[in-house]
């Protein structure tokens, strides 16, 4: 068997059972047909062979974010972006909210994304009364970055159906004043139920998931789980698949059953629709069912047994009482879903937990690989009863760089247990990191930097006992990925016969200073054989004359 590409002189990271790491890798279509070194590699070579001269930077497996918001990020990029970086104030948000209503039709919506109020000069939400002086013909939303608070204008609250006399709704809050009055801050279920109406058209839901798998292979990232979006789940399924399928979405998807608006009702769904977890190809699959137990842990609102060190009166929010959390997930487990939920407070794991043992109880499984998405507080006797349930977590490291100060204002000590890989690691549980982008940061080389580190974007350190290497970073955002999908045998890993998903760095990432594994950038990405990403064109050229042997 000839190769069509080979890369050689390489640090080629493997991730294979034994941590390998060789210099050359051999590709024939869109399969590994060899993995070792330059001479093992060059008897694949003919003249045709496209020589991939690697120089001693890194190759690895493609990346696997095990938990993202793929149609959430592609729509945010069609608002106005709170990230940019000329947003320093809440009137440089105004001002882009103004121009955006100036180009929107009267009665449409306009929405803002990645608001933060921390990284804002009024370090204060807008007000309602600020969002109806941009207008009162437009609905406007802005859109916390946790994705579970929101501020809405009064036109936006009217569509809503949201007034002073509204109750607030199991696992949610519509903020009011002393007066009584709705300030337009909605918490939990009260933001998710604003996407009933805030909702984007088919249109506008495949144009974002187009920008968003686009950045997703800039970034490495080759498969993703995706963790649901708002409004009606199967429409989201229905489109995200045609857009596979015209290969407008070039990353493979494991589709996790949730939504955040009424996640129990999708999962309702589809468990009485038939399929199951594994149903699909090597690009889409559907995925475990899932139930939202609490809320974010930087607004903060998830569920603790223990108060906020901020605030001592307060233990968070919990969208599910034990009885109904058993019965829909049990459901789904007995027709042969897998399960998971985010549960990101200890109290909520602890809930989710029980489910699962009384889902295996009732109906045993062997292999079941049930997950849980965050686990946020892990505090060690969670950690014991993951292990003997045989549980994936779904750690985000991420969020320990980008949250980790306020981390420490809500939680204290407890961020010692925190997202805590090395104990994941030394029990034998596996985790497989995700980004919950666009929650956080999307970039998986800044995920392994924070997993690595353990260090606030201040330079704070946050649970330095949890840091882990730098291979078991990488494998944590590769074969774990692929383990939490039951794909482990097809990806996650540079060997034989598996898939051709595959990134190239700009250096070596075994050998840069662990401070500086943030600054590596993602140089190429190779999807099913082929490269979809080279932002020097030596390979994605159409130039037919270009050379057979390339230095990256």
């Amino acid at each position: 068997m000839k190769a069509d590409s080979v890369f050689i002189n390489g640090e080629v990271v493997t991730v294979d059972q034994n941590n390998r790491v060789v210099e050359a890798v051999a590709i024939k279509e869109n399969r590994i047909i060899a993995v070792g070194s330059n001479k093992e590699v060059e008897e694949y070579r003919t003249d045709e062979t496209v020589v991939i001269d690697l120089g001693g930077k890194a190759l690895l497996p493609g990346f696997i974010d095990a938990h993202l918001h793929l149609t959430i990020y592609g729509t945010n990029l069609l608002g106005v972006s709170c990230v940019a970086p000329h947003i320093q104030s809440l009137q440089d948000i105004f001002a882009d909210l103004r121009k955006k209503a100036q180009e929107t039709p009267k009665g449409q919506w306009v929405r803002a994304w990645g608001f933060n109020e921390t990284k804002l000069k009024e370090n204060r939400f807008p007000t309602k009364e600020e969002l109806d002086e941009i207008s009162t013909d437009h609905p406007i939303v802005v859109i916390r970055t946790c994705n579970h608070t929101s501020i809405a204008n009064s036109k936006a609250l009217e569509i809503a159906n949201f007034s002073e006399s509204t109750p607030d709704p199991d696992g949610g809050i519509i903020e009011r004043n002393q007066s009584g009055n709705l300030t337009g801050k909605l918490l939990e279920n009260a933001h998710m139920q604003l996407f009933k109406y805030a909702s984007y058209s088919k249109e506008e839901l495949r144009k974002g998931m187009k920008l968003a798998s686009d950045e997703f292979i800039q970034a490495g990232i080759t498969s993703v789980h995706d963790a649901g979006a708002y409004g009606d789940g199967s429409q989201t399924l229905q489109i995200m698949q045609q857009a596979i399928k015209s290969n407008e979405i070039n990353v493979r998807v494991y589709a996790i059953i949730g939504s955040l608006t009424n996640s129990h009702d999708f999962v309702h769904k589809m468990v009485e629709a038939g399929p199951i977890t594994g149903l699909g190809d090597d690009w889409f699959k559907i995925g475990p069912a899932k139930l939202f137990t609490d809320g974010s842990s930087v607004g903060p609102t998830i569920a603790t047994r223990q108060p906020y060190s901020h605030a001592q009166d307060d233990y968070g929010i919990i969208y599910y009482s034990q009885d109904e959390l058993n019965r829909i997930l049990g459901e789904a487990h007995k027709k042969g879903f897998q399960i998971t939920a985010h549960a990101q407070g200890d109290r909520a794991i602890e809930m989710l937990l029980n489910c699962i043992e009384k889902a295996l109880l009732e109906h045993p499984r062997i292999d079941h690989r049930h997950r849980i998405e965050h686990a946020g507080i892990a505090s060690r006797d969670l950690q014991e009863r993951m292990k003997k349930l045989g549980v994936v977590a779904i750690p985000n490291p991420v969020f320990m760089f980008a949250n980790g100060d306020r981390y420490l204002e809500f939680y204290g000590e407890r961020v010692k247990v925190m997202y805590p890989a090395r104990d994941y690691a030394d029990r034998g549980i596996i985790a497989a990191f995700g980004s919950d982008a666009p929650v956080s940061f999307l970039d998986p080389l800044l995920g392994i930097h924070a997993a690595v580190n353990r260090r606030s974007w201040k330079g704070q350190a946050v649970g330095e006992n949890q840091c882990i290497d730098i291979m078991e970073a990488i494998r944590a955002y590769t074969w774990n990925g692929a383990y939490a999908s039951f794909e482990e045998k097809s990806k996650g890993s540079i060997e034989v016969g598996k898939l051709a998903d595959l990134v190239v760095l700009n250096d070596s990432i075994l050998h840069v200073d662990k401070t500086k594994i943030k600054d590596v950038k993602v140089e190429l990405t190779m999807v099913d054989g082929e490269v979809l990403y080279d932002p020097t064109y030596l390979l994605t050229s159409n130039n037919k004359k270009r050379k057979k042997h390339i230095k990256l």
